[in-house]
């Protein structure tokens, strides 16, 4: 469709925005006929490829707060259109400054109605990157209101290193928690709108609320990097595993060129 690879022209004080801030809310980035054809198609294969059966109230904090899919750019054709939008590409490289963007992985969150909240997190604890030249597309499929359970930023937390090495779960909330409370950083909470997207790099906190509705919040994200990226020595295991999942035979001090991480723009 046209407006998957129509350029969306950003302004120079969005650009600011987002190197001060490291995140940013854009609006109308997609139309609403296409949000609801990929809705209904990521619905589908999020269907399709989801094993959990385990009732909500019975699974830890990390698994109330959302089903997790990875790379259904793999298993979907049509989802691949979705995912390899150069509308979106070209906003992820102009927000960070670089030439041209990879592919990390992509990944349907789709928080169930009554699911819990998502903790305060930095997300390049997993990533095994050399640089700071990540940023995530957080895309989602309807309008999500505050009880659904949007995300949330704190503008510029990227400065702050304590509590990067803190993996998802009920630590990282409490003492990331606690940390912010003692700076200035904004804490952003705000609904989405149909169509907007927002954008976060992977040092940036973000976290999410408990979705209190009966309905899914169904998000649709896309992780990107500096096409130029080179992959770090890995100093935990979930580097180690992110590794060898998401960057397939790359090898430590070389840039990651590999046919999971082709090149989007």
């Amino acid at each position: 469709m046209k407006s998957l690879d129509t350029p969306y022209v950003l302004a120079p004080e969005e650009i600011e925005f987002y190197q001060k801030n490291r995140f940013i809310k854009l609006k109308n980035v997609f139309d609403a006929d296409t949000l609801a054809q990929y809705n209904a198609v990521i619905s589908r294969q999020v269907e399709k490829m989801n094993t959990v059966t385990t009732a909500l109230d019975e699974r830890d904090t990390y698994g109330k707060a959302f089903l997790q899919l990875f790379n259904l750019w793999r298993e979907n054709e049509a989802v691949k259109e979705f995912v390899f939008s150069k509308r979106l590409a070209k906003i992820a490289a102009d927000l960070m400054q670089v030439d041209g963007v990879r592919m990390y992985h992509d990944q349907a969150l789709f928080k169930e109605g009554g699911g819990g909240i998502t903790p305060w997190h930095a997300d390049q604890y997993y990533w095994p990157l050399s640089s700071d030249k990540t940023i995530t597309a957080w895309i989602p499929l309807q309008p999500v209101p505050l009880d659904m359970g949007p995300l949330e930023f704190s503008a510029g937390s990227h400065q702050i290193v304590e509590g990067r090495e803190l993996s998802i779960g009920d630590a990282s909330e409490k003492l990331i928690a606690e940390k912010l409370r003692v700076t200035d950083f904004e804490h952003v909470i705000e609904p989405f709108d149909l169509g907007e997207v927002s954008f976060h790099s992977g040092w940036v906190f973000h976290r999410a609320g408990a979705n209190i509705t009966d309905h899914v919040r169904k998000v649709m994200t896309v992780i990107y990097m500096d096409k130029d990226m080179v992959l770090q020595q890995p100093i935990n295991k979930n580097q180690e595993n992110d590794w060898h999942t998401w960057c397939p035979g790359a090898t430590v001090g070389e840039v990651i060129n590999t046919e999971l991480n082709p090149v989007m723009y």
